[in-house]
């Protein structure tokens, strides 16, 4: 089946917790930087902190492989589980 490929760059939400995300997502860690699931593959690398000032806020590159058909489900699923509420 078909895939496409999605590059996401996520911050402020520790790499640990994305990795646990994707696995509440169905996937199964197959390496610290890799989560896999029948229809997808993320990859996600750590960068440099994102600068504001003297506040530095983590970053995570997520490179994300995914059947045509389950792309939109899976952008939509990873939204609400990396949504932040802020006052």
């Amino acid at each position: 089946m078909p895939r496409r490929v999605i590059v996401r760059e996520i911050r402020g939400i520790p790499f640990f917790l994305l990795v646990e995300y994707l696995q509440e997502m169905g996937g199964k860690q197959i390496s610290e930087g890799h989560v896999q699931a029948p229809a997808w593959d993320v990859f996600l690398t750590r960068m440099e902190p994102f600068r504001i000032g003297s506040l530095e806020v983590g970053q995570t590159r997520l490179e994300i492989q995914v059947e045509d058909a389950f792309a939109e489900e899976f952008i939509r699923r990873l939204g609400q589980k990396t949504l932040r509420a802020g006052g």
